[in-house]
């Protein structure tokens, strides 16, 4: 490893002013393995190189290339099943007698990766809700590269063996060379947008159902305490905040409850109305 330990320092500070996403001491081997393919797309050597480029003249499209490479993209269809099927079997059954009146749901995918999460929420949506309703889904990442990919909806053979039931891959897929792309209905569906959940967030109408899952293991408390108040701001009063399996609001912000959905436990803010959702399971 070529790395040295200001080098280090500085990616650190670096990725958490830009991400706020925290590298504790025991990564240095992770980010030299990611950045030295970014330094290499720029025609540097390696990593120190990289590193002095940013220091002798910061280069913000170069600092995104970093933060991006050193942003965990980990993901699969309908990944940790539990939170989906609480939706199918509890959480919607709810949002249609609650908003019978429009007849519309707006969903937001908060840190959506490559896409799977947003993509997996509309096929959901598609087969659940009644004839005659409509749903808009919101899909955010900090990755620029990411939302690309995610916009463009096209896979690889071994990312649609990630979880992807195949009757879901014949009825909302095409075949594009070796690779499976969504259908265009469904990628209607979805708005895909860059956003630093770090960062204060942009004005968005207010989210029936909101999906953070697997992003907040991530930050510092006060990070994770400023994102769930903010992400707060933009649900409805009885909206659902679905979070990662090792994730909880339980000693980090007090404003949220926790519910149970089906099999699986969602969020509500405290001053809602309750509206149970604990359905089968």
């Amino acid at each position: 490893m070529t790395l040295t330990a200001a080098d280090f320092s500085y990616v650190v500070a670096l990725v958490r002013r830009e991400a706020a996403i925290v590298l504790g001491p025991g990564k240095e081997y992770l980010v030299e393995a990611r950045l030295l393919p970014v330094a290499r797309e720029v025609g540097l050597g390696g990593v120190g190189e990289l590193v002095a480029q940013l220091q002798r003249r910061p280069d913000p499209s170069v600092q995104g290339r970093v933060v991006d490479a050193l942003t965990t993209n980990e993901t699969s269809w309908f990944r940790d099943r539990e939170p989906f099927t609480a939706l199918t079997d509890a959480v919607l059954p709810q949002l249609v007698q609650a908003r019978a009146a429009t007849r519309r749901l707006r969903v937001w995918s908060a840190a959506c990766s490559s896409g799977q999460e947003p993509y997996g929420l509309a096929m959901t949506l598609e087969r659940a809700l009644p004839a005659g309703w409509s749903y808009e889904i919101v899909a955010s990442d900090i990755s620029a590269e990411m939302v690309e990919r995610a916009r463009a909806g096209c896979y690889s053979q071994l990312e649609v063996n990630r979880g992807l039931p195949a009757n879901l891959l014949v009825e909302y897929f095409e075949r594009v060379g070796a690779h499976w792309r969504v259908n265009a209905t469904l990628r209607r569906s979805v708005a895909f947008q860059r956003l630093n959940l770090a960062a204060p967030l942009p004005p968005m109408a207010p989210f029936d159902l909101v999906f953070l899952r697997n992003v907040l293991i991530y930050f510092d408390i006060e990070t994770k305490r400023s994102v769930l108040r903010n992400v707060g701001r933009l649900m409805r009063p009885d909206a659902l905040l679905f979070l990662g399996a090792a994730e909880t609001t339980i000693g980090v912000d007090d404003s949220y409850d926790r519910v149970p959905a089906g099999r699986a436990s969602a969020y509500r803010l405290r001053t809602s109305a309750p509206v149970g959702v604990a359905g089968k399971g």
